[in-house]
């Protein structure tokens, strides 16, 4: 061989090392709660009582409330439940995102202080007037509050017909008979009430703890429909949503790439569900012959959250599942037949989830090299572990996954930044960018503690690509749209998503990484409606702003004003 033909084959090898080489990210998180201006502390209502409400927590939501841009922060609340009660009582909190890294709270004007005992929140634009609207899932009465576009909320609750009367914890809006309008599902809890609170723990010392789930029974969750005029009808039965449950967590995603999105329910100490989507208006539940309804020695477990993504780019929806301890987070592979394979400890997760409790949990692409990654919120139930001669803590650190891209995982949660070193009584987490710089960001909420907003730095350092859609025929969010974006030889896709995770709502802008690659080989979009577009040759590090059948447009992430 010449040196000159040495020379250009050394010069290929090096290139192709450059672009593929996957080595461990070099990412920290930063908590930068105090610093961007958000004093939020959730207040569970705590009492001697051991009212098992309190240990929940509650959830958090990252979207663009005013349209401008920028990733706006909503915070839900506990609330005072046995007397005496404080004179001033606890509300959930909006945060605008004022476009400098710091964040101002805006709960009074905008008028979304909801004073009920909050769990989760869901957004979406429910009467597809270009706004997002927000719903609150609470003990008792849930709320809806509808964007008026002027920064300011209105409470639409009754109008609606969407209050419903259970002990509610996440809720998604999405479209499940694609009709351009936007349906609502929230998942319920147990049937609980102040008076009926049963004693549990240790009698021979009078020393109280929290009740096991079983303690209590399960409640049917609700399926709304949105009749398009700003009423939703409670179709539950007709659907086929009849299971009995203690739903905690929401996953909802077209599992089976048939363009219906089905719906994935956790839940505490029974089956979960996968309730799959007809097409015709009802559901059928597959949780059982699918295999994601147990683990995988066949047994209920602890169900808290549970989100989906395809962690192996092999075009399905993989599902993970949190639990309590001593039952691993459970991660079922999407086999892409109607049935789904546990790899919990195949993929590495499992060794390491086994002794936590965890809640909140998303797949995401936190260094940005084109594989989604894992989060777990962690934060034991019992506050009192020690009266109780019980081994292990209150609180706990948050666990971050490193996806290796050969379907397994490394444990990176010691080593990713002081952020990822906080111990704290963790529950909700929502991902987004809130700070415009390529790289996601995390909220994570703590029970009866301050959240903490965790800073990506460096996941930048790899290039990306951000996708926001806008539906015309489809839902003005443009949720359930699917997106596959490919570069070289990795496709990957993304749906979008209302409420997921354990009572949170992400960023509903879908965040690709890119790795090396400075430009995108095929962006594809398929939207709920049916229509496939698709565009070629995108430059990278760009937002992307895509109008159904219509218009394409390249920005900064950092350009004003939003869309």
């Amino acid at each position: 061989m010449s040196s000159f033909n040495y020379c250009i084959l050394l010069g290929i090898i090096l290139c192709f090392l450059a672009v593929f080489a996957h080595g461990e990210p070099e990412v920290k998180y930063v908590d930068v709660t105090e610093e961007v201006g958000i004093n939020f502390e959730h207040f569970n209502g705590v009492t001697g009582e051991k009212f098992f409400l309190e240990a929940l927590g509650s959830g958090a939501a990252f979207f663009d409330y005013d349209n401008d841009g920028d990733l706006d922060l909503y915070l839900v609340n506990g609330a005072p439940l046995i007397d005496p009660k404080p004179p001033i009582p606890p509300t959930n909190a909006l945060y605008r995102n004022n476009g400098d890294g710091t964040f101002t709270d805006v709960t009074k004007r905008a008028g979304v202080g909801d004073t009920g005992y909050g769990l989760g929140c869901a957004v979406g634009d429910y009467d597809n007037d270009g706004f997002l609207d927000l719903y609150v899932a609470n003990f008792q009465d849930n709320v809806l509050y509808r964007n008026n576009g002027d920064s300011t909320f209105t409470d639409v609750t009754k109008e609606a017909g969407v209050s419903g009367s259970y002990w509610s914890s996440s809720c998604s809006f999405f479209d499940y008979d694609n009709d351009g309008y936007l349906d609502l599902y929230v998942a319920n809890f147990a049937n609980f009430g102040l008076e009926d609170n049963p004693w549990c723990g240790l009698k021979s010392k009078n020393i109280r703890a929290y009740c096991e789930p079983d303690m209590f029974e399960g409640t049917p969750d609700v399926l709304y429909h949105n009749n398009g005029d700003g009423t939703f009808t409670d179709v539950t039965k007709e659907a086929g949503i009849n299971s009995i449950s203690k739903g905690l967590g929401l996953a909802i995603g077209d599992y089976d790439n048939d363009g219906y999105l089905d719906i994935y329910v956790a839940s505490d100490a029974t089956i979960n569900f996968l309730h799959h989507n007809n097409g015709d208006g009802t559901f059928v539940e597959i949780a059982l012959p699918a295999g994601v309804g147990f683990s995988e020695d066949g047994m209920p477990e602890n169900g808290m959250g549970t989100n989906c993504g395809d962690y192996d780019n092999d075009g399905y929806l993989d599902i993970t599942v949190t639990n309590y301890e001593n039952q691993t987070n459970t991660l079922y592979h999407n086999d892409g037949d109607n049935f789904f394979s546990d790899l919990t400890f195949a993929s590495g997760t499992g060794e390491h989830t086994l002794p936590g409790l965890c809640w909140g949990t998303n797949f995401f692409d936190f260094d940005n090299d084109g594989y989604k990654d894992i989060f777990y919120a962690s934060g034991h139930v019992i506050d009192n572990l020690k009266e109780l001669g019980m081994e292990g803590t209150h609180e706990m650190m948050n666990f971050l996954f490193w996806n290796r891209g050969d379907g397994t995982f490394s444990n990176v949660s010691s080593n990713s930044g002081s952020g990822m070193l906080l111990k704290k009584v963790s529950r909700g987490a929502a991902f987004g960018d809130y700070d415009n710089d390529g790289d996601i960001d995390i909220l994570v909420t703590n029970c009866n503690q301050a959240p903490n907003l965790l800073r990506n730095d460096g996941g930048n350092r790899n290039n990306w690509l951000v996708v926001k859609v806008i539906g015309t025929e489809s839902n003005r969010a443009g949720i359930g749209t699917r997106i596959r974006v490919v570069t070289g030889t990795l496709s990957q896709i993304e749906g979008i998503k209302s409420g997921s995770g354990y009572l949170s709502q992400n960023d509903l802008r879908a965040h690709f990484g890119l790795g090396r690659y400075d430009r995108v080989d095929l962006v594809e979009i398929t939207w709920p409606s049916g229509l496939r577009e698709q565009r070629e040759n995108i430059p990278s590090n760009r937002l992307l702003i895509v109008t159904e059948g219509q218009e394409w447009r390249l920005t900064s992430l950092n350009s004003k004003p939003g869309l």
